[in-house]
């Protein structure tokens, strides 16, 4: 009996339920069905957990600029030649060098005392034999701009915001803002120095938090910057709730020491169809001095090195070329990231789909993507590989890229974020605690297996995920 033509409505129905159209891109059940094997296989390797083992130990931590800068930078291509990537290289990046030499801190009047503090990155150092003031505090960021510029001037202003833990870590949004942005603001206003309420979620450890301001190279107005661990944070608040004048010591030495040339460190595993179409992964090679790395951002890598390493011992390879990306300089300023995304934004169209990892080693609990209409069938049937590990897929949020890879999503190349608990993160975050001990071999297991599945899932799709100049301009992702 011959079939009744299937109508427009049916057709929605179908589409509606999940079936693809024939202009769909989507995952083969071969590659879907291998997809599953690697995502198992990698929740019992050891892969990820032995190059980060190896990167916190043998390199440390690694600073840009630094003398670790080159050590880290060799320490990537030898374990990407080890690893067995078919194609091992370098592009150079330039940027500003900043160094770290002493740093302290102390309450002088009226209770004398000591205080943990760091020195921010790009701060200038203090004058010679330190810089005394008198400090002004305010609870926010919105309290200073708000403030008289007669009520900071000559002073050492204090910002308080507190973070608070969660599982999408949206605190270190204000966090960074405050530490990044305060002291500009601060010093646009006259003040003489700035402190602030580490950027960080513990209550207790008795640890300072790095990071960078929004100072420049050259920038005159400049003002020493520092961060106090929460238990100092909260020192200096009693203090100054006395109502009398709080006066404090900085003494800093560090500052800018010319440009420095480094580079992104690539390793690819060569597609055997589409060889000039890539899967890109990654996630940034430097750290803060103060702890190891581990898990900003040795997990990275090591999540990415070690995805990859399984797609490459297949026995077949897969149909498009995977790209590790070691970025350069993330820390202060996205420096490798921003080089990349200029030096391939032509070529933006052959980057079917990509994101790093740059949140530490919690598990991944949620993804999401930024690509055109028609991939959509293809995504739901990564998050159908992945939800076994517990990460759901939210269709109405966009995929960023990562905080590196972003900067090639913003020229257009299609785009996931992988989301990982950092319920803990902050508490580690640009601290000497970040050591190998916070990363936990399991939960570390389990983002391998999720970058594997989708990272070769992308590699076998049949179609593109919408990668072109401009393609996802204002999506959000920045959000």
């Amino acid at each position: 009996m011959r079939r009744p033509a299937l109508t427009l409505l049916a057709a929605s129905l179908l589409l509606a339920a999940g079936a693809a159209s024939a202009a769909d891109t989507a995952i083969p059940a071969a590659a879907v069905k291998t997809a599953e094997q690697l995502r198992d296989r990698a929740l019992h390797d050891g892969t990820a957990y032995a190059v980060l083992k190896s990167l916190t130990t043998e390199v440390g931590p690694r600073l840009a600029g630094s003398e670790a800068d080159q050590r880290a930078r060799d320490w990537a291509v030898a374990k990407f030649k080890a690893l067995g990537f078919d194609k091992v290289y370098v592009e150079p990046v330039t940027y500003p060098k900043w160094v770290r030499r002493h740093e302290s801190g102390a309450i002088v009047a009226p209770f004398p005392q000591h205080l943990v503090l760091t020195a921010l990155g790009y701060s200038p150092g203090t004058p010679a034999g330190g810089l005394t003031a008198p400090v002004v505090g305010f609870d926010s960021l919105a309290a200073l701009k708000a403030a008289d510029p007669a009520t900071v001037k000559g002073k050492i202003v204090y910002v308080g915001f507190r973070m608070q833990r969660h599982q999408d870590g949206h605190d270190y949004g204000m966090g960074s803002m405050v530490r990044v942005a305060g002291p500009v603001l601060a010093a646009a206003k006259g003040a003489a120095g700035y402190l602030l309420r580490s950027a960080g979620t513990d209550a207790h450890q008795r640890a300072a938090h790095t990071g960078v301001t929004g100072f420049k190279p050259g920038d005159k107005t400049a003002i020493p910057a520092a961060a106090l661990s929460n238990p100092d944070a909260d020192q200096l608040e009693r203090a100054l709730a006395y109502g009398k004048p709080v006066e404090v010591h900085l003494d800093l030495d560090c500052g800018f020491d010319g440009d420095y040339t480094g580079a992104n460190v690539i390793g690819e595993i060569t597609g055997a169809k589409h060889p000039d179409q890539v899967v890109a992964i990654g996630g940034h090679l430097d750290s803060w001095d103060p702890g190891t790395g581990a898990i900003d951002d040795g997990a990275g890598i090591a999540i990415s090195m070690a995805a990859a390493k399984l797609i490459h011992d297949l026995p077949q390879r897969p149909d498009r070329s995977i790209r590790v990306i070691a970025f350069a300089n993330e820390e202060m300023g996205l420096w490798g990231a921003r080089a990349y995304a200029d030096k391939h934004a032509k070529e933006v169209g052959k980057f079917l789909l990509g994101t790093d990892s740059d949140l530490g080693a919690g598990k991944v609990y949620r993804f999401s993507a930024s690509v055109k209409p028609e991939a959509r069938h293809a995504i739901q049937q990564i998050a159908d590989v992945l939800k076994p590990l517990g990460v759901a897929y939210d269709a109405k949020r966009p995929g960023g890229g990562g905080s590196d890879l972003g900067a090639m999503h913003a020229k257009g190349m299609a785009a996931l974020t992988l989301n990982q608990d950092a319920t803990r993160y902050f508490d580690w975050h640009h601290t000497p605690n970040d050591t190998l001990d916070k990363v936990d071999p399991a939960e570390l297991a389990q983002n391998v297996a999720a970058y594997a599945a989708w990272t070769y899932m992308a590699a076998q799709a049949d179609g593109d995920f919408g990668s072109a100049p401009g393609a996802f301009k204002g999506d959000g992702a920045e959000e």
